[in-house]
């Protein structure tokens, strides 16, 4: 199986060197958009990357210092954007005409060299030596079980100038083959469920909390300052709008990377071999009070958790998410009145049997079960899979088991649960 890692790299540079970086991100940008600018034309914008080739190439040469490698680069970026522009409109969403501003700049392995503790840049006059700042050697990092693990290749990177300093995003791929079980161990496969939601973003079936008040402060203050810049209507206030749209996406990507990084590592922790999430499709008309900004949010989360669960073996997947919040976990019984939205949506209370956990920590276990339950359908009723819980394992007819000594974990940010009644309990 290929996998593929970015790891950002702070690079020690020369002020001589760094006007020459400065020069070059400056024409690259220029090419870029010169580029989107040619595919924007007519009714029909073009995207073939062979195309805009053909009918640029030539005019970038002229008008820039960047060698030939530099330029295909710019190429390949312009096109790739015009290409995502045209796939959202097939999707019905809106999408205006691409715009490069970033301080960012495209290598490859023609017009640079990546080694242990240096790379070497081509600019608009020469190359220049960067040097790599690294950390502790002594700590585990992205650089040591990346960028210096043998079994890493290094395709490319991503020039970065920000705060002040040059970053230099390497990217990396390997062929990594894991270790599946066969269906005679399917015994040992142990699924854990997550649900999705507005006030805690995500919540597993081992009881741990991620919550979203922080990225729905966020996204309330940045529709504000947008909606600011909006009503002045200047040039000026047009480009402090895009400035807020990539801190912006910049403040979600670093906090939905830290809730996909400990969500795997709660699935590694418990000895999970799948990660089940929800279907996607439709989340927002399902869940109410759910923006447009909330559905990104879900499916860019799902995606970190999806690569990052790629490189430890845990398999992700999607299942239909059909009375996942009406049914009860412990009994199975289901009606709509065992979670009333008018008293809140954090409020389950199965009419049956009286249990009342969390309402998203009985419906993350309700995901985890619908997973498990259609892996044996579908293996044609094989042995057994559990959904992880925080104290034991939940089997596919709702049968509680304690974890045996030692196998106990401390949810992240939750309530102590008492797995047997699936009740909130102090500690």
């Amino acid at each position: 199986m290929e996998v593929r890692r970015t790891i950002p790299v702070k690079l020690d540079v020369a002020d001589s060197d760094a006007d020459l970086l400065h020069e070059t991100i400056s024409e690259f940008l220029w090419a870029a958009n010169y580029v989107v600018d040619h595919a924007w034309q007519g009714e029909y914008k073009t995207t073939s990357k062979a195309q805009l080739q053909r009918e640029t190439y030539d005019d970038v040469r002229t008008e820039t210092r960047l060698q030939a490698n530099l330029v295909q680069n710019a190429r390949n970026k312009a096109a790739d954007a015009v290409q995502s522009v045209v796939a959202r409109w097939k999707q019905g969403d809106y999408a205006g005409k691409p715009h490069f501003s970033a301080s960012t700049l495209v290598y490859d392995k023609r017009c640079a060299t990546f080694n242990d503790d240096h790379a070497t840049l081509s600019t608009v006059e020469g190359r220049i030596t960067a040097e790599y700042v690294l950390p502790d050697e002594n700590r585990e990092t992205p650089h040591s079980e990346y960028l210096f693990n043998d079994d890493y290749d290094v395709t490319g990177a991503e020039l970065h100038y920000r705060d002040g300093e040059f970053y230099l995003h390497v990217r990396t791929k390997a062929d990594v083959e894991f270790e599946t079980a066969d269906d005679g161990n399917a015994e040992h496969s142990t699924v854990l469920g997550v649900d999705l939601g507005i006030e805690n973003v995500a919540v597993t079936s081992t009881g741990t909390f991620w919550n979203g008040a922080e990225l729905n402060h966020w996204h309330r203050e940045f529709e504000k300052r947008r909606g600011s810049l909006q009503r002045r209507g200047t040039r000026a206030a047009h480009e402090n709008i895009q400035s807020v749209g990539r801190t912006e996406t910049g403040r979600y990507d670093h906090f939905l990377h830290t809730v996909s990084k400990e969500l795997v590592a709660e699935a590694v922790e418990r000895d999970c071999d799948v990660i089940a999430f929800e279907n996607l499709t439709g989340i927002r008309e399902r869940m109410p009070n759910a923006k447009k900004f909330h559905a990104w949010a879900f499916r860019r989360l799902f995606e970190y958790v999806e690569y990052k669960a790629e490189v430890v073996g845990v398999s992700v997947e999607q299942v239909s998410p059909a009375y996942t919040s009406q049914r009860c976990s412990k009994c199975g019984f289901t009606h709509e009145d065992n979670r009333p939205t008018s008293d809140g949506q954090d409020v389950f209370e199965c009419l049956k049997c009286g249990y009342s956990p969390h309402a998203e920590y009985n419906a993350a276990k309700n995901i985890g079960l619908k997973h498990l339950r259609s892996a044996q359908t579908s293996s044609g009723g094989g042995a057994p899979v559990n959904v992880r819980l925080n104290r034991g394992t939940l089997n596919v007819n709702g049968d509680y088991e304690p974890a045996s000594d030692g196998q106990n974990g401390s949810p992240r940010e939750s309530p102590a649960l008492n797995e047997a009644n699936g009740e909130a309990v102090s500690e």
